[in-house]
């Protein structure tokens, strides 16, 4: 679990990235969650953005792909969803 002051760390660093998915029509898939499970292995920190399309609720979207890639959820805000997990091979964010 993340603590505030870490959730406050990843949500600064999160500013600066852009979304590298997108959660549409078809919501969240095993396929998708493969896929941010991956990224999230190479880059530790990702930003997901849901479309306006998207049937499923924000929150509901952001803890299946908590849930299905073993990450942390650092933040929902507006249709941008934040996730962290620590990488075993490319670990470059260290946490306060």
């Amino acid at each position: 679990m993340l603590t505030g002051k870490q959730k406050r760390f990843l949500r600064g660093k999160a500013n600066r990235i852009k979304p590298i998915f997108q959660v549409g029509k078809s919501g969240v898939n095993d396929n998708m969650i493969e896929q941010v499970g991956e990224a999230l292995e190479k880059r530790e920190l990702i930003k997901i953005s849901i479309l306006q399309n998207c049937l499923e609720d924000k929150d509901e979207v952001a803890e299946a792909l908590a849930k299905g890639t073993g990450a942390e959820l650092v933040q929902v805000i507006g249709n941008q969803i934040i996730l962290y997990k620590e990488s075993e091979e490319n670990k470059e964010i260290v946490l306060p």
